[in-house]
């Protein structure tokens, strides 16, 4: 006999009986968690003695602060011979790294050997006595195959100190010329 053929009635009143059945087996399972929650202690445990708080005397106060640079404040004032002239006029050429620029050739005008520089795809005429690059270059000495630079660079220490740089002329035809 299948269950869709039973009537309505009957499926009424054999459906919740065998659901009844069903829910005898545990009564053993009811009974343990009834004697669980009998044999489990609920005690809460008080709240921890709160500690008074003791002050602390920040005595660091005339120690130098490690965050704020006054060795190089100090050095930059005393610097003496070798610190750049910070107000001066910068050129156009102090705009870009040394890497950056590359002598493409010489020229000789009114008794005067000028350098051209490409930087940035633009090409630039100069001499003796101008700057290149941001380590405040100054070109020392023009020949036709080299640039000869002063930089004056800021060590870790703050102090200002000089270095030599050289721009060889570049070998070839420039990137980008003709």
């Amino acid at each position: 006999m299948r269950i869709s053929r039973l009537k309505p009635v009957t499926a009424c009143i054999l459906v919740p009986a065998i659901l009844a059945g069903c829910g005898e087996g545990y009564s053993d399972l009811r009974q343990f968690v009834r004697d669980s929650e009998k044999s489990v202690t609920r005690k809460i445990d008080p709240l921890p003695q709160v500690k008074p708080f003791a002050p602390f005397a920040y005595e660091g106060f005339d120690l130098p602060d490690p965050f704020k640079p006054r060795k190089l404040a100090i050095k930059q004032e005393n610097a003496g011979a070798n610190a750049p002239d910070l107000n001066r006029r910068k050129e156009p050429l102090e705009a870009f790294p040394l890497e950056q620029i590359k002598m493409v050739g010489t020229l000789y005008q009114n008794g005067v050997m000028f350098a051209l520089v490409r930087a940035d795809r633009t090409l630039y005429r100069v001499k003796k006595g101008n700057y290149l690059g941001q380590n405040f270059g100054l070109i020392v000495d023009v020949s036709d195959s080299e640039i000869k630079l002063k930089e004056i660079v800021q060590d870790t220490a703050g102090d200002w100190t000089e270095r030599e740089s050289i721009l060889p002329l570049l070998e070839g035809p420039a990137p980008g010329g003709r």
